[in-house]
């Protein structure tokens, strides 16, 4: 039955969703953007926002992605990932275990909870469970966050639930416009349809009630809820059901889209760990000071999950005022000043960092 592989891959993809931001990869969450410092924290690495090509990267991989399942297998993320299907369903599978009577209201009394979990999780990945859990009811930006989206959730899923995926889902309406002749979908087999008991099982099992045998619908989610329930009846009279998966996932496009989204992954991958250990960048500060005298402002990144320690230095006949002896946390940033006194005529000034291995020279004007 396909109900069972369905349940199975909901109830993981709910416990790694929900559990992802209790992973720690070198002290940090595996997945988190942290807001204040505006870093992406990738499973061991980090995206900082100015790296602006790398977020691009992302998002290329990310859509190719899309189109590649999409294309192949057509709404099999409506039926069996989406998080919305797996809350409703996962709901519904408690539900029943209290009897079919008032089934609806028990469900609706389970989403309560639950969108209290997803509004939770939702907020860790932002900030580290340890912290929102420590500051739920102490701070009040994560209070109202936590309450916000607990209410928004719980109204979304309780009173428009499958209706949204059937009519305002922007992701359903890009599929329809993805899907080709050989895309895998739910059909039922009308050559048969002389044999066919009527018995509108498959109507009536429907998450989104449509009549699987009124030809192909935009509003099918592909969730197999029609075959099961055929099949049920079926087999006991030797047919297979009525209505089945049909498609071809093995063609030419899955192996040219499936190897353009790898190229992308791979391009992600390899910008990512070509990064530069150290990041150095220096500007001369518009400052009035007496003559000989300049100010410059500089900022390091660490990109690295070891701490530096550095030394900032020049070549030439100048002397460095203020703090020079630098230390970098991993994956961390360092935003400083320094006056630079000039003892000669110097016209290019030259700044250096060098320490664990790493030398990086920036040159910069000095009037």
């Amino acid at each position: 039955m396909w109900k069972q592989y369905r349940r199975a891959i909901e109830t993981l993809q709910a416990l790694i969703l929900t559990g992802l931001p209790f992973l720690a990869i070198n002290g940090q969450s595996a997945l988190r953007f942290d807001i204040p410092t505006l870093k992406l924290y990738v499973f061991g690495s980090v995206i900082w926002i100015r790296e602006f090509y790398l977020i691009l990267g992302v998002a290329l991989f990310f859509l190719l992605g899309i189109a590649f399942v999409t294309v192949i297998f057509g709404r099999i993320w409506c039926g069996w990932l989406c998080p919305q299907t797996v809350l409703l369903d996962l709901s519904q599978s408690i539900a029943q275990l209290f009897g079919t009577k008032k089934l609806k209201k028990i469900q609706i009394f389970l989403l309560i909870p639950l969108s209290a979990l997803v509004s939770m999780t939702m907020i860790w990945y932002f900030v580290p469970p340890a912290e929102t859990l420590k500051t739920l009811f102490v701070s009040t930006t994560i209070t109202v966050f936590f309450l916000v989206l607990w209410i928004a959730v719980f109204l979304e899923l309780a009173f428009l639930g499958r209706r949204f995926c059937t009519s305002i889902c922007p992701y359903a309406m890009l599929q329809n416009a993805l899907f080709d002749k050989e895309t895998l979908v739910i059909e039922y087999d009308v050559s048969r349809d002389a044999t066919c008991m009527k018995c509108d099982e498959c109507v009536r099992v429907c998450p989104v009630g449509i009549d699987i045998k009124k030809g192909l619908n935009s509003a099918c989610i592909a969730c197999a809820e029609c075959i099961d329930a055929c099949r049920v009846l079926s087999e006991k009279r030797g047919m297979p059901p009525f209505p089945n998966y049909k498609g071809r996932i093995v063609r030419p496009k899955a192996f040219w889209l499936g190897g353009a989204t790898a190229a992308a992954g791979t391009a992600l991958f390899l910008l990512l760990w070509s990064r530069p250990p150290v990041d150095f960048l220096v500007t001369r500060d518009n400052a009035p000071l007496p003559s000989g005298l300049n100010r410059y402002s500089y900022t390091i990144y660490n990109n690295s999950r070891q701490p530096l320690a550095l030394e900032l230095s020049s070549p030439e006949r100048v002397t460095l005022i203020g703090e020079h002896s630098l230390l970098l946390q991993p994956f961390s940033s360092m935003h400083g000043r320094i006056l630079i006194k000039a003892t000669s005529k110097v016209e290019q000034l030259h700044l250096n960092i060098s320490g664990g291995g790493i030398s990086l020279n920036r040159e910069t004007v000095f009037l």
